[in-house]
């Protein structure tokens, strides 16, 4: 199993080698998610780009954190010394929900490291306010009972209601929420996710060309709140995806690779 020392942890990767355009795609996943979340574009992209996916710390195969909360600013700083040890250069950087949080900070205040954003599912602002009681109690359960026996109110946060709804994707689903729910400590996490800190003020600073995402039946980080980044990164563009919610990666796999194929090839 390839791991890194980086920021005194050891973290999971995946490295796919060169690919035949030189360039590299760093994939940063989601909360209670790992490098599966970006399986699919992984294996319709790596002929043509190198492709990095690694799981964060406290998450997926990652060695586990003695902290209470693992911050989003440690989350980046690890990203950052990945890529630096990994000798990428400037990176096609790709997150998903949290790892979204570390790419708006890494195309705000590394621009050496970014060729181009993409953000998909995810917010500028911290958690809102109205969410906090109730994730607060969620993580002290996730924490007392562990991931398995939440199942159910978690699996509607994470995917859109015509994945949830479809018969024939059940088994999908299932292992879905198996992978959400294999780590006990995935507590420490999730308070960093619910206690983050904003990166609005932040993204006029984004120079590097950039493509938002967004699952249109995403309940966790809504429509609004894509448009919301879009029109504060300059020349940032938006695509919706149907029937999916907050993991269009594996929801709508096919249709998400398409509208990254198309940005990454309008760069070139």
């Amino acid at each position: 199993m390839p791991t890194l020392e980086v920021n005194d942890t050891t973290l999971y990767y995946e490295d796919t080698g060169p690919g035949s355009t030189g360039q590299t795609i760093a994939f940063s996943h989601g909360l209670l998610w790992g490098t599966e979340l970006f399986a699919p574009q992984i294996a319709a992209l790596r002929g043509r780009y190198r492709c990095i996916a690694w799981d964060h710390r406290g998450q997926g195969r990652s060695a586990a954190d003695h902290r209470n909360t693992i911050d989003m600013e440690l989350v980046w700083q690890d990203a950052v010394a990945l890529l630096e040890k990994l000798d990428t250069g400037a990176v096609h950087f790709c997150g998903l929900s949290m790892g979204g949080f570390v790419a708006m900070r890494m195309g705000a205040r590394r621009p050496d490291l970014v060729r181009s954003l993409v953000l998909l599912e995810t917010s500028s602002d911290p958690e809102p306010r109205e969410n906090l009681a109730r994730y607060r109690l969620l993580t002290q359960a996730l924490k007392l009972l562990g991931p398995r026996l939440l199942r159910s109110q978690v699996l509607p946060i994470m995917l859109g209601k015509s994945t949830l709804a479809d018969s024939a994707r059940r088994d999908e689903v299932a292992r879905f929420s198996e992978l959400m729910s294999r780590r006990k400590d995935i507590w420490r996490a999730v308070n960093g996710v619910v206690d983050r800190a904003g990166i609005h003020c932040e993204l006029s600073r984004i120079s590097a060309p950039t493509l938002v995402v967004v699952g249109e039946e995403d309940v966790a980080t809504t429509p609004a709140k894509a448009e919301k980044i879009v029109s504060a990164i300059r020349g940032a563009t938006l695509a919706r995806i149907p029937h999916a919610g907050h993991s269009s990666t594996v929801e709508q796999p096919a249709a998400v690779t398409g509208v990254i194929e198309a940005f990454l090839g309008s760069l070139s």
